[in-house]
């Protein structure tokens, strides 16, 4: 029986997990490790009885008697805090899906490679804020990286058997989120509800705000390039509001090789969890002729600015990335607060990679957890001085 953790159980890619798990037998077919989660402690708990899990994790101390008491009688451990899900990714399982958002994903996602284990990994932030230093340590501890976001494992697919040599470029498409048709004029009056509405993808708020910024696209450029090794020059974006082509590789004689299928995560988590086998999916299959046609636009970089500062990360290198991460999760943040608008997260994020420049030791990728946290503040710190500017 192949032994699990899944990290972010309960937000939007640990619920789809969890879907395919039960699925697939639950706790008769596979043994849980570890479950963590946020503030939303009951459904923790229900998800850790149901997979008999060994222990349940909740990020926020204050929610550990509400989790215990969840779990009285289970016999699923209870624990809280950022130190006991570092302590839980740590603990040996066969297959970890990493689907915490944002920084905090990478203390925990690190603990997985440094036991050699295979990591799923749908926290695109542990790469753009750690790139060298965690794919150096997969192939120090012979751990196995997975792409779960769509478009990485649409990459990884089609790249299958392929040598990168031969690819002239590789294309992620982006749906345009939320404001895509939007006026440019309008979107400085966008509201946070406004943009929390996808079209076509069933996601967390956050990632749903940062598809509407691109900024969750930013990110994934930045993701491809460390992952897969592709330089700037290689890597394109294409707007494609169906969300049917996740990626496209097009090789030097011509051919371009694409995957398609449903916006759905469960087809992504589904190919990492029986990798390097495929399995049934509850995904539906495409139907092209109900489909009828797929569109697809050169980005509008006046409207998505996200895209550019991504380029320029990757330019840099150093500690851009960790810099560029942490500088737009403080803006998102102030935007969801309403202290800034929905323009003003992008000017907020560059003005934080200028200050980070100018500071000692920037060049240099970070060799370590700390080094990426000490520039992390820093960014956080500069993009919040902004707002008090602006």
């Amino acid at each position: 029986m192949r032994s699990i953790s899944v990290l972010g159980a309960t937000g939007s890619v640990g619920e789809s997990a969890f879907d395919l798990l039960t699925r697939a037998g639950g706790a008769d077919a596979w043994r849980t490790v570890a479950l963590t989660g946020g503030t939303n402690v009951a459904r923790l708990a229900e998800m850790a009885r149901a997979l008999r899990a060994e222990i349940a994790v909740t990020a926020w101390p204050e929610k550990l008697p509400e989790l215990r008491a969840a779990l009285a009688g289970s016999g699923v451990e209870a624990a809280a805090g950022a130190a006991a899900i570092a302590e839980a990714a740590a603990r040996p399982a066969d297959w970890t899906l990493s689907a915490i958002v944002g920084a905090a994903g990478l203390p925990p996602g690190l603990e997985v490679l440094a036991r050699g284990g295979v990591l799923a990994l749908a926290n695109k932030e542990t790469l753009v804020a750690a790139g060298p230093l965690v794919m150096s340590m997969a192939r120090r501890t012979g751990a196995t990286i997975l792409p779960v976001d769509s478009e990485h494992s649409a990459v990884f697919q089609a790249l299958n058997g392929e040598s990168l040599d031969s690819v002239k470029h590789v294309t992620i498409t982006a749906s345009g989120g939320a404001f895509r048709d939007w006026p440019l004029e309008r979107l400085a009056r966008a509201t946070v509800a406004e943009a929390s509405c996808h079209p076509n993808w069933d996601m967390g708020q956050r990632i749903t705000i940062d598809s509407a910024s691109m900024f969750n696209k930013a990110l994934e450029v930045i993701e491809a390039h460390e992952f897969f090794g592709i330089d700037a020059g290689r890597l394109r974006v294409l707007v494609h509001p169906q969300s049917i082509v996740h990626a496209m590789v097009t090789h030097c004689d011509g051919g371009c090789i694409a995957h398609l299928g449903a916006p759905d995560m469960r087809h992504a988590i589904g190919y990492a969890l029986n990798w390097p086998e495929r399995a049934a999916l509850p995904v539906p299959a495409l139907d092209l002729a109900a489909l009828g046609s797929l569109t697809f636009a050169e980005p509008d970089e006046m409207r998505w600015p996200a895209l550019r500062l991504a380029r320029e990360v990757i330019a840099a290198g150093g500690a851009a990335g960790a810099v560029f991460n942490a500088a737009k999760e403080q803006a998102l943040d102030d935007f969801i607060a309403g202290r800034i608008r929905f323009t003003d997260m992008a000017p907020a994020v560059e003005h934080a990679l200028q200050r980070a420049a100018g500071q000692a030791g920037f060049a240099q990728s970070p060799a370590d957890l700390e080094q990426v946290l000490a520039w992390d503040g820093l960014a956080r710190h500069a993009a919040a001085q902004w707002r008090g500017a602006a």
